[in-house]
């Protein structure tokens, strides 16, 4: 008997190690409730096609690290159908290995099926081939759409289904959404927007995945689905029931870059203001778009004109690398709120005022736990409030976090966490070779004819909108028109310059005279539009006019967004003749090639046959070119710098790492040296990198790269010199910190007795991004009234002289090293004042 139980003992234990057990998710008015528990979540957006399978388990687990609940990702229909009923879950494209390696981490999963997902992806993430099917109209209440829609929604959930990943089954996803943001536009729609968001919320209820659906943006959400709020802030919204929780789906961590576009960035101090007022105003579940934005591969982007980064200014860069101090502070955000989580899920908030623009909010149960927010949404004022008899300071703009309804685990406006400036290491692309030379070992190239050279090439009288002409198989369309000029025409006699007049719907255009480039125009992500006045020469007898016509991604929101066109629709004229005529080329019988010759030939994949490889053409349109190069050493991040190059496409080892167009430079105004984070946050008030290319370096992921051998390949339209090319390896700068005696204690320091407490001090604490570098070198040291920021530090009008020995004694040869920031470690300079501890280290 004994020897069975043992058996069954060791049988049990197998089973529970092996096997997960099913949850129930379901939700009141105050949380989403797992297995009968009300839960404060913390969850941030990571697309799984935006970055490569060998960087997700790291990606994962730094968001956890960095406090994470639950990871959000959408599907991405057009690139796992790219044709009707041939579906990709490959690579960076497999959704499921996604989602489990986030369950191997102990995370949830919020999977927003969309199926549109606009996400400045390419259509919104709609498959091209739904334009075609006959009598379709997308979102709406259309018969074909709505079957198309439900098809693919269906085989998602059944492919979750299938591998028990709903948590009803033991898996991580706990929450789906249906549509996305339709709300902002469902009015353009009429009485059919409203038929249409029943039917979709009745269909995603009906598949029966056993966890609650979400409609973000959607205020008149049919039950059961949660309606949710997307913005920069979402502390004032309110659910369309009081049986619903107050949901965030999107807090826009910073913004989308788009060609032409200086850098947006935002203050971490604001986020965390946003944050810590959702909360505060009764908020339960927060998540951040985007927490790891990472990178547009391919002709993935949509917009039109979204760069190729998609780095958002995201707490996880483009290259995975945590930004600081926006990942630490954030970090301390959620530890603060998380102390708080008893009281938060067990009761509403008593919000009362403390005077103009200030605000507290208590959360208290009846055994008496007890928490607090205390706000300050003044945007210019410090001020000192009293709350339940004690002081506390308020920054502008600020949120304090009380756990105890006493103490300050948290200022919103105060950051413990270090700074790190990332810097990039420039250096050739053929390690062999010294490191100021160019990239590659040599090139060789083809040229791209001008016009048409495909045997596909067909005629047709005026002038075709270039997407349904395209399909999106290519960027690019040529028209091409072919016109006898005869020796009695005016402009050939009086010795005038013609102009070419040419107007397009978009996105970009190169016109070709008698095969040699005229003039190109681009329209900008607010108007993609391109109208050209070219001066031209014809020639008696046989002229050519060649239109290189081309799209940056599709447009991917706003009401009936892909009926969108692009492409040359006319007029077509050749003006500025000396008697005032013109003469309308629009209805000719133009010849029509989609995409280009080397596209079809293969080229992108370097295999070809046909390269030279004698005297390099620079600076020269459609021409494509190749090296072959060796990867960097090391494991550092890899992008390719574009220096020297205009506008097209690259491919390592046949894989595209996307549009490249460094050509295209941001206008002069807007940028700031440094940006208030306090008032209200928009795209456009934080800006950097005016008057530069908007994007420059481009990440090359170090899974494609082979230690030797590998091909680079770039197409070039408008000309460029690819011996300028290098590789960019990103590093970690300086690391800094900055905090005063008023600072809190760093969060992690609460659990700490009371007593203890009271005799803690405010650290400064520094530690190496590597586990294998320390401390070299103090570049910065000052306890007293220092000015400036991470980088630019300078001494105030006091400073302890003891400060730089003493950080140099703590730190130096240490891969971490923490500072208590008191007068009893650095004496007084100057008594009276508040003091503060500033201090820049480098890492080797």
């Amino acid at each position: 008997m004994r020897t069975r139980t043992k058996i069954l003992v060791l049988f049990l234990c197998l089973v529970s190690a092996t096997t997960s057990f099913a949850a129930t998710v379901t939700y009141d008015h105050r949380a989403i409730v797992i297995d009968g528990k009300r839960r404060v979540l913390v969850s941030g957006s990571i697309h799984y096609p935006r970055s490569t399978p060998d960087m997700w388990p790291d990606l994962i687990q730094k968001s956890k690290d960095g406090g994470l609940d639950v990871i959000e990702t959408y599907v991405f229909w057009n690139v796992h159908e790219p044709v009707k009923n041939q579906y990709n879950f490959e690579a960076r494209y497999d959704l499921v290995k996604f989602i489990k390696l986030v369950a191997e981490a102990g995370l949830y999963v919020h999977l927003r099926i969309g199926p549109y997902v606009c996400a400045e992806w390419n259509y919104g993430g709609f498959p091209l081939w739904l334009h075609f099917i006959p009598g379709i109209e997308l979102r709406t209440d259309n018969e074909p759409f709505k079957a198309e829609m439900q098809r693919f929604t269906a085989k998602i959930v059944d492919m979750m289904k299938q591998e028990k990943l709903y948590a009803s089954q033991g898996g991580p996803i706990i929450l789906s959404q249906i549509e996305n943001e339709y709300g902002n536009i469902d009015s353009a729609y009429g009485a059919a927007a409203k038929s249409y968001i029943k039917w979709a919320a009745s269909m995603a209820v009906s598949l029966d995945t056993g966890v609650p659906w979400v409609m973000c943006q959607q205020s008149d959400a049919p039950d059961p689905v949660i309606n949710t709020c997307n913005g920069f802030y979402c502390d004032q919204f309110t659910p369309n029931s009081n049986k619903k929780p107050k949901m965030w789906t999107e807090n826009w961590t910073g913004w989308f870059l788009s060609f032409g576009g200086a850098v947006p960035y935002r203050p971490v101090e604001d986020i965390a203001f946003a944050v810590a007022r959702f909360y505060q105003r009764g908020g339960t579940f927060q998540n951040y778009y985007m927490y790891h934005g990472g990178t547009n591969f391919e002709r993935t982007t949509g917009g039109p004109f979204i760069a190729t980064s998609y780095d958002y200014d995201a707490p996880l860069d483009e290259y995975g690398h945590v930004r600081q101090p926006k990942w630490g502070h954030l970090r301390d955000v959620h530890k603060a709120i998380k102390l708080c989580e008893e009281a938060l899920i067990t009761t509403d908030p008593t919000i009362s005022s403390l005077g103009p623009n200030l605000e507290a909010a208590v959360y208290k149960t009846g055994s008496g736990v007890c928490a607090a927010f205390l706000a300050n949404v003044d945007t210019k004022s410090d001020v000192t409030v009293n709350f339940n008899g004690n002081s506390y300071h308020l920054p502008a703009w600020s949120v304090s976090i009380l756990p105890d309804c006493k103490n300050v685990a948290l200022n919103t406006a105060k950051i413990n966490s270090m700074t790190v400036i990332p810097s990039f290491k420039r250096e050739s692309l053929n390690t062999n070779a010294d490191s100021t030379e160019a990239i590659g070992s040599g090139w060789s190239w083809i040229n791209e004819p001008v016009g048409i050279s495909k045997a596909d090439a067909f005629n047709k009288l005026g002038l075709l909108e270039q997407i349904n002409t395209t399909a999106d198989k290519s960027d690019y369309l040529w028209y091409s028109l072919s016109m006898d000029i005869r020796g009695d025409e005016p402009f050939l006699q009086d010795g005038s310059q013609t102009v070419l007049h040419v107007e397009s719907l978009g996105h970009a255009l190169h016109a070709f005279i008698n095969g040699k480039l005229a003039g190109s125009g681009y329209g900008n992500s607010g108007n993609a539009k391109v109208k050209l006045d070219i001066p031209i020469k014809v020639v008696h007898g046989k002229n050519t006019i060649d239109l290189l016509s081309l799209t940056v991604g599709l447009q991917n929101y706003g009401a009936f967004f892909d009926l969108v066109g692009a492409g040359v629709t006319g007029p077509v004229k050749l003006n500025g003749l000396k008697n005032g005529s013109s003469i309308d080329l629009t209805s000719q019988q133009w010849t029509y090639q989609v995409g280009l010759k080397g596209e079809d030939s293969g080229l992108p994949s370097g295999s070809s046959s046909q390269w030279v490889s004698t005297t390099l053409p620079k600076n020269q349109p459609l021409i494509w070119y190749k090296t072959i190069f060796e990867a960097p050493a090391g494991n550092d991040p890899i992008a390719l710098d574009f220096t020297g190059m205009g506008k097209g496409e690259a491919w390592v080892n046949g894989q595209s790492i996307g549009r490249f167009w460094p050509a295209y430079v941001s206008r002069n105004g807007g940028c700031t040296d440094s940006c208030d984070y306090r008032g209200p946050y928009s795209s456009n008030k934080c800006l950097k990198n005016c008057g530069k290319p908007s994007q420059q370096l481009y990440h090359v992921p170090r899974s494609w790269l082979q230690p030797s051998g590998n091909i680079l390949v770039l197409f070039e339209e408008i000309g460029g010199d690819p011996t300028q090319l290098a590789f960019a390896t990103k590093q970690m700068g300086s690391l800094c910190a900055h905090v005063s005696e008023s600072h809190p204690l760093p969060i992690d320091m609460w659990g700490s007795h009371s007593k203890r407490r009271r005799s803690l001090t405010p650290t400064l604490s520094l530690s190496c991004p590597s586990p294998n570098q320390v401390i070299s070198s103090i570049k910065f040291a000052s306890f007293g009234t220092p000015l400036g920021t991470c980088g630019s530090f300078s001494h105030g009008r006091c400073s302890s002289a003891k400060a730089r020995s003493i950080i140099h004694k703590a730190c130096v040869g240490s891969t971490s090293c923490s500072i208590g920031v008191s007068t009893s470690t650095f004496g007084n300079p100057c008594k009276g004042v508040m003091k503060s501890l500033a201090v820049e280290v480098s890492c080797t």
